[in-house]
């Protein structure tokens, strides 16, 4: 077994509550965490701190002293009575972090929080669920799950530098900010959380039924379909034995097919008395995406999770899920013992910005590919996007015609775009040359994809030996599944996630179109992997592969429905905890009860001394009805956000249910000055992107360098990277192996900024 990547990394981890999973990541890759910490034997304690060594002191007893004294990060409740302050003082290398709900301070540090008040205030409730129905809480616990990777690599960033260079860190890290980072988030690249249109332009109810991703009912349960390019329709209608009533050459367009009334309900017929898995084997076959719709157990019991050893056994019998990415393929699941590994002594050379000195190839692709590049550019990486003109990334499509939006100008700052055909001997070369001087490279095609160029993991690393290769893919490069096709609704299909995301009363109700998760978290881990490297490299003076799996990523959320056995999204324990309609035209907020001293408080609030008498949760499950009819009275004269202050203010967890268009003005984003407008030389319309990875001062914002074009850099990445004179260059240009920017290009972007008006984007939701 080799030796993991933060092997002699030695962290101190004293967060309560479901933020603990920010050290867990951290000792699956290999460092020793030892946990100060008052923790149950609960589903979500096994789940957060697996593979940790637990003391039964306080953080702040002399025990713990001792411990954090040869610590490399220490991590705390922006709560705890250990002063971080004083020990960066007494330690400048210590990388240290308060963890909050809200910030340590500002306007809504006083709040308490949870999974539902995370989603209401980072705009993702708004858009889950069904027009014309209320919103709906998407399952389980995924606003912190996806928030704690956020933290992860803020923290291995800075991880990076003090080895290096001596100098540590101090984040102020808010679950919020990372919920807004890496769940679903509306700015930046936003996949369908605007579905191409700007924010302050989008309708205020939720999508319609089955709108995208349509999942269909044959005989043994529900398939998906993902029939999104021309030729994946093809292969439906030749499966289907090429009906004469969908022949029409119109049909090849998305936007035809969504406005025919009669082509589903004929898939939905042509699929009813046929099985899932003979469905799925008959899609493939046609060059169909098309997945199961499966429950967790189904997926976990699968022999492709079978296969990937996705889920280890615990010796009391119950299972956990194995990690959430592999390193030179061995899975990074809980440890037993953390191994120990000596690091060589900081020298004094070290820029800044954590990466500032390395250089980044990115291949990736549509949203993964685009997070987890960007986030090494956002701490000061060269990241050179590679593309082609053959071959362009999907989320180039735009409503301008020459391949910019602002949701790729957030997504894709701070990088440089290279265009190479990959395609040809000459360019693969060419590749190779700058595989020699780079330090990462990244990429999410779908496994075998860089084999058939001829640039495999065994040949980037046969080319450079410290070179650290991430990959992502749907399924894993191994396994019975690792050539199926990769969108994520296929994935939330096949993982339990789908048949979770439904409204309790409705079985078909089937609420997951309008989100891209996890792209974005798994772009993340994708970054903790190449982090993790490294830091590893600092030592060994090698690289490494690190591959994220996007289904396992989605099942590691659900670690405390597999520990428990139960279906993905847990059940409900106590109630109130959904969302009442308040004074305003679709207008909504949360209510959240997680314990008796809550209800007599909101008792109070409501002033319903009836109510007292629900005083468990099973008796107030079972009078749901009469507790959402006073609660709907009480807040069907006031706005959401003044119905919440004045719960919170009681103690109670709640919050308004805000829009993507809400988020810059709201008092928590300004006055963390959480957003920023990026500068950007092709658009006339506002760029909005975040303004720090974790909130600090001891690192520097991300740099300015806007989003390219396609080629825009071209011959300055070979003159930088190379030292190709500018007659070298010229000749690859000729010869077609370099693609700089097209004329045609430049002159759209430059007629699109003298233009009078800004595009508008069409309004997908309608």
């Amino acid at each position: 077994m080799s030796v993991r990547p933060l092997s002699g990394i030695r962290i101190v981890d004293g967060v309560q509550g479901p933020l603990a999973m920010i050290a867990r990541y951290l000792a699956d890759l290999g460092a020793t965490v030892d946990r100060f910490a008052d923790d149950d034997n609960s589903a979500e304690s096994i789940a957060a701190n697996a593979g940790k060594r637990r003391h039964p002191a306080a953080l702040d007893s002399p025990a713990a002293a001792a411990v954090i004294e040869g610590a490399h990060i220490v991590i705390a409740d922006a709560a705890s009575p250990l002063d971080l302050g004083a020990l960066r003082r007494a330690r400048p290398d210590l990388v240290t972090m308060a963890v909050s709900d809200f910030g340590a301070a500002g306007p809504q540090s006083g709040w308490r929080a949870n999974g539902p008040v995370l989603h209401a205030l980072s705009a993702v409730l708004s858009r889950s669920g069904i027009r014309g129905r209320e919103p709906l809480l998407p399952p389980g616990d995924l606003a912190y799950q996806c928030a704690a990777p956020q933290a992860v690599f803020a923290l291995l960033g800075a991880l990076y530098r003090a080895l290096r260079g001596g100098l540590g860190a101090h984040f102020d890290f808010s679950a919020l900010d990372g919920a807004v980072q890496g769940l679903d988030p509306g700015f930046g690249i936003n996949g369908s959380a605007t579905m191409g249109k700007p924010v302050g332009l989008l309708l205020r109810d939720r999508p319609r039924a089955g709108f995208q991703y349509p999942i269909l009912r044959c005989a043994d349960g529900y398939v998906r379909l993902c029939l999104l390019a021309k030729r994946q329709w093809r292969g439906m209608f030749r499966w289907m034995g090429e009906p004469e009533q969908f022949a029409a050459p119109e049909f090849d367009r998305t936007s035809h097919r969504y406005a025919s009334p009669d082509l589903l309900p004929y898939i939905a017929a042509f699929f009813a008395d046929r099985r899932r898995a003979d469905l799925e084997r008959e899609g493939h076959e046609h060059g169909v995406p098309i997945a199961s719709v499966l429950t967790l157990g189904e997926f976990l019991e699968s022999d492709h999770a079978v296969a990937r050893n996705a889920v280890l056994a615990r010796p009391d019998g119950t299972k956990l899920p194995n990690g959430f990415l592999t390193i030179d393929g061995e899975r990074m699941g809980p440890l037993a013992d953390a191994e120990d590994a000596a690091f060589p002594a900081p020298t004094a050379n070290a820029p800044l910005a954590p990466f500032g000195d390395l250089k980044v190839l990115d291949l990736g692709v549509i949203v993964v590919g685009a997070e987890g590049a960007r986030l090494l550019g956002d701490l000061g990486a060269d990241v050179v996007k590679i593309e082609s003109q053959a071959y362009p990334d999907g989320s180039r499509q735009s409503y301008l015609d020459f391949g910019m939006s602002v949701s790729f100008a957030a997504g894709h700052r701070n990088k440089r775009s290279l265009g190479i055909d990959l395609r040809s001997a000459e360019g693969r070369e060419l590749f190779l040359d700058l595989v020699r001087e780079a330090d990462v490279v990244c990429s999410n095609f779908k496994p075998g994809t860089m084999d058939k160029l001829g640039l495999g993991e065994a040949v980037l690393r046969e080319v450079n030996p410290r070179i650290v290769v991430s990959e992502s893919s749907a399924f894993g490069d191994t396994g019975p599944w690792s050539g199926r096709m990769g969108y994520g609704p296929l994935v939330r299909a096949s993982t339990g996630l789908t048949l979770a995301w439904r409204y309790p009363d409705d079985p078909e109700s089937f609420s997951d179109s309008i989100t891209v998760y996890p792209d974005h978290v798994a772009g993340r881990i994708c970054a903790i992997g190449a982090a993790a490297l490294l830091i590893r490299r600092l030592r060994t003076g090698l690289g490494g592969v690190s591959r994220v799996a996007q289904s396992e990523v989605m099942v590691g959320h659900f670690a405390a429905d597999v520990v428990r056995g139960s279906p993905a999204g847990g059940s409900l324990s106590d109630w109130p905890r959904g969302v009442f309609r308040a004074a305003g035209e679709d207008e909504w907020c949360v209510v959240t009860i997680e314990s008796d001293d809550d209800w007599r408080l909101l008792c109070g609030v409501l002033d319903y001394a009836e109510g007292l008498a629900f005083d468990t949760p099973a008796k107030r499950l079972a009078a749901r009805d009469a507790i959402d009819e006073r609660i709907e009275a009480w807040l069907a004269d006031k706005a959401p956000r003044d119905a919440a202050e004045a719960l919170q203010a009681a103690g109670i967890a709640a919050a308004p249910m805000l829009r993507l268009a809400d988020l810059p003005d709201f008092p928590h984003y300004r006055d963390r000055q959480f957003y920023r407008i990026e500068d950007h030389p092709w658009l006339q319309e506002d760029v909005v992107g975040e303004s720090y990875v974790a909130k600090t001062a001891d690192v520097p914002e991300p740099g300015r360098r806007p989003a390219p074009l396609s080629g825009e850099q071209s011959a300055e990445v070979i003159a930088d990277w190379l030292k190709f004179d500018a007659r070298r260059i010229a000749a690859l240009e000729e010869a077609a192996i370099l693609e700089p920017l097209a004329d045609v290009t430049r002159r759209q972007a430059e007629e699109h900024v003298a233009s009078d008006a800004p595009a508008t984007a069409v309004n997908h939701w309608k």
